[in-house]
């Protein structure tokens, strides 16, 4: 009868750990089949239409996500000219987006471009600096990234990514 109780645990064990990782394969499917949804239903009204800005930032969004940067970038500079008064305080997003698409190409010099377009419209924008700072490493000017990143810290003084790479950099530097 003990063999059986050690049966009935194991079992039970087996069947919670199955229930537990196919909730979570249900759930990531769905959340992709959304994004495939959102991201087909945004390419067929672009393609019929004039999208908006915020139908191209999307669009580019999804495909930064799915690590599609060529598109992206051609839909986030859409976005751009498609800009209305009224929606100039996104153009912040969509410059950082676009530097983001450029840095992961490798196009260094365009991606400081678009995070300093960026900041001009939000000089307080830390998400930019960190970026910006990043690809100031990247292209190995490093006295540029460490003010860049105190910068960020003196906006926003608890930032982990700018302290750490900070302190790193001030130990390369001395």
């Amino acid at each position: 009868m003990e063999n059986g109780n050690y049966l009935v645990v194991y079992l039970s064990i087996l069947l919670a750990l199955l229930s537990v990782a196919t909730f979570f394969v249900v759930r990531q499917v769905l959340v992709t089949r959304r994004v495939e949804t959102t991201l087909s239903d945004l390419q067929q009204k672009l393609s019929s239409t004039q999208g908006t800005a915020l139908d191209y930032y999307e669009i580019g969004s999804i495909l930064l996500d799915k690590k599609l940067y060529v598109q992206a970038s051609v839909y986030l500079k859409q976005a751009l000219k498609q800009l209305s008064e009224e929606e100039a305080e996104n153009a912040v997003l969509i410059h950082n987006a676009l530097g983001y698409a450029y840095f992961a190409q490798e196009q260094f010099d365009l991606a400081m471009r678009e995070y300093k377009e960026a900041l001009e419209l939000r000089p307080d924008y830390v998400t930019a600096l960190n970026n910006l700072a990043n690809a100031y490493e990247r292209k190995q000017m490093i006295p540029q990234a460490l003010e860049t990143y105190e910068k960020s810290l003196a906006t926003e003084p608890d930032n982990e990514t700018a302290k750490r790479r900070a302190a790193s950099l001030r130990k390369r530097v001395a």
